[in-house]
């Protein structure tokens, strides 16, 4: 069986409800207190390849390109074992890794502007022509011809 109501009377005396609603009222009646700082702006970023406007000729290096299919870890893995190896075995080269969006598929090593080191376009799943591939050998021959 339900409780029975009270009074009229002892309602007036008890404390009125707080909601949310009630609360954001009372909240906004009140002056916004001033903010010391403004918030901040995200700042862009600038890509790997877009804040280098020298020509390979104008400071002495060469820019080797690495173009990677972002689909599977191999490709990614692959990448930076040459780019590490480019690096460590020729003094002044500058390695980029997808410095523009890649192609699905890829795998290349190229120079900027120029010569085509190995180029694998189009591979499906489980990229045989990518896992063939010795690395180690691959890189020496890359060396050989930057040199």
């Amino acid at each position: 069986m339900a409780p029975k109501r009270k009074p009229a009377n002892d309602s007036a005396a008890a404390p009125t409800r707080v909601t949310r609603s009630s609360t954001r009222l009372t909240n906004a009646a009140a002056p916004p207190a001033a903010d010391p700082k403004p918030p901040k702006k995200k700042v862009k970023i600038a890509a790997k390849g877009e804040g280098k406007t020298q020509s390979p000729a104008a400071n002495g290096s060469k820019t080797i390109i690495i173009e990677h299919c972002k689909q599977c870890n191999s490709f990614k893995t692959r990448a930076f074992q040459v780019k590490e190896g480019l690096q460590k075995s020729v003094a002044g080269v500058n390695v980029l890794v997808n410095p523009e969006k890649p192609r699905r598929g890829c795998f290349e090593i190229r120079e900027e502007g120029g010569e085509v080191f190995v180029s694998l376009l189009g591979m499906k799943r489980p990229f045989p022509p990518l896992k063939e591939l010795d690395m180690d050998e691959l890189i020496s021959e890359i060396v050989d011809k930057i040199r």
